[in-house]
């Protein structure tokens, strides 16, 4: 029989009611079917404060350490989690950005105003070359947004000439000129974002008329084939969806969705590492509704492909909180906690559990804004710290390619009753989320995130279909819930080994500490 019990916090706003402290969990490691799309853990870096310039980049004469103008130790640890896919320029700044501007010599490449982040003075000295070359050495795929908001159908359809012709083209020979002789390996392109809003305010109707009229000029050049995607919708606009299903059907490869975890719209979003015991909870809450926002997004893409040809890109989403005392407003500077690694983990066991249909997701944004992998000082010879969310990503690179197992869980819960100050939400927690797949090498790979503040779990896996041998593993915690990394103490959070699991006749069982997530691998 399984022991009740409840812990009671500030009931006036919140109500957790948890059950047992255990967990048993089956994995079926003969029943995998879906391969877990490595582009799933991909990047976002837009032009939006410190993302591009000083963040990934300082150019060749910068006194910070630098390899061609990307900042080295940026790069390196970018290597380190083998990014995917990096998706560029934006964002909002994607539909005022002329790619022409931002190619040639960088002495004589004009400036521009970033009139939708903070109405920053850009050199455009990070352009296409700078972009196309960055991806090709971390061996990522690039995703680069078009511009549909104000540029023209003759602009975009030059960009791709440029990006991916092999001919003796007008474009192409331009991009010979800027030292480029083989065009580069460009698959992704979408086809403007958030046409909603800040790509241009327009109707779903409108905006489905002009991504077909686009995208018919965004040609295949030689061996190349463009993945074209669709801008989506943001969060619960489900109508955006199905009018794109209904005009644009299968002439898309790809249809985009934003989600954040954000509080409030306004100016007061809360801090992110000043928060209490509710805030966090109500967070993790916000956090995995993006599960029942999928659910219906797929849905109504189901009546029109059953057969799941077009995918659903998730190329924003992630943690946003009010900017940093003393940063410049507008650039959406951060600090990022447990709190934010937490949420990392949750979404990314929900995107694996609909690689069906999920074929790319994109945490806004890799470096200086919102949930980022890093931060940097670009100050004197400049520092960089790895945030929480950044080790989330590293533990879970065995996941990339991997078959997706089937899991049943019998676990505890907790109940999170919101009221009018936290948008009202109304759901069960649950206090260990997980997930596990098969490697290309047979092992199995395992995440488990224990979101209770205050209680372990015991937690039983049972292996059904495997023959295990042995089982290792990282962790990440902290001694708080808002703790995270500055420059001045880098690792107060990082992972390390996880030696409490042991394995017995298929069955592993592990005690999971209370704020923690691990990451097993069981051969």
């Amino acid at each position: 029989m399984i022991k009740k019990l409840s812990v009671i916090l500030l009931a006036t706003a919140f109500s957790f009611n948890a059950a047992a402290q255990d967990a048993v969990i089956t994995i079926h490691a003969d029943q995998g079917k879906y391969k877990i799309n490595k582009e799933i853990y991909g990047q976002f870096a837009e032009h939006l404060g410190s993302c591009i310039y000083g963040g990934l980049w300082v150019g060749p004469y910068s006194k910070i350490p630098n390899t061609q103008g990307y900042r080295t130790d940026v790069f390196n640890a970018l290597k380190e989690l083998k990014v995917p896919v990096l998706r560029w320029p934006g964002g909002c700044f994607a539909d005022e950005y002329h790619w022409q501007d931002g190619i040639g010599p960088r002495s004589q490449r004009p400036k521009m105003q970033n009139n939708n982040w903070g109405g920053t003075i850009e050199d455009n000295s990070f352009g296409t070359n700078e972009f196309l070359n960055l991806c090709e050495m971390l061996g990522a795929e690039p995703y680069i947004s078009g511009n549909v908001g104000s540029g023209t159908v003759e602009e975009l359809a030059k960009w791709v000439e440029y990006m991916t012709s092999d001919g003796d083209t007008p474009m192409a020979n331009l991009r010979r000129k800027n030292g480029r002789e083989k065009s580069w390996n460009v698959k992704y392109l979408g086809v403007g974002n958030e046409s909603w809003g800040c790509g241009g305010n327009m109707r779903p109707e409108y905006y489905a008329d002009l991504f077909r009229r686009y995208s018919t000029y965004c040609r295949n050049y030689d061996n190349h084939r463009l993945y074209r995607i669709a801008s989506g919708a943001s969060d619960y606009d489900y109508n955006w969806t199905k009018v794109l299903m209904d005009r644009v059907g299968n002439r898309m490869a790809g249809l985009s969705l934003h989600y954040y975890t954000v509080k409030d719209w306004s100016s007061h979003k809360g801090s992110a590492t000043n928060f209490d015991n509710q805030e966090y909870y109500w967070t993790i809450s916000k956090a995995l509704q993006i599960e029942d926002v999928i659910k219906k997004h797929c849905a109504i893409m189901d009546e029109k492909d059953p057969d799941k040809h077009i995918g659903l890109l998730v190329d924003e989403w992630g943690t946003w909180w009010d900017e940093e005392p003393g940063t410049i407003r507008g650039h959406l500077y951060q600090q990022n906690s447990m709190r934010d690694a937490m949420v990392a983990a949750l979404s990314l066991n929900v995107f694996q559990r609909h690689t069906d249909r999920i074929k790319m997701a994109n945490i806004a944004q890799v470096v200086n804004v919102l949930q980022s992998m890093i931060l940097t000082d670009t100050v004197g010879t400049g520092h960089m710290v790895l945030t929480p969310t950044y080790y989330v990503f590293k533990m879970y690179r065995g996941f990339q390619d991997a078959t997706h197992l089937p899991i049943g869980v019998k676990e505890d819960s907790i109940n999170v009753t919101g009221n009018k100050m936290f948008k009202a939400v109304d759901k069960k927690v649950p206090m260990v989320s997980a997930s596990a797949a098969k490697q290309k090498d047979g092992s199995i790979i395992v995440s488990l995130a224990n979101t209770s503040l205050d209680k372990a779990q015991e937690v039983e896996l049972n292996l059904e279909g495997a023959n295990a041998k042995n089982v290792s593993g990282n962790i990440l915690t902290s001694k708080n819930i808002s703790d995270y990394n500055d420059f001045a103490h880098p690792d107060v959070i990082k992972e390390v080994a996880f030696t409490d699991a042991k394995l017995k006749k298929n069955v592993v069982k592990a005690k999971i500490p209370a704020k923690s997530i691990v990451v097993l691998n069981i051969k």
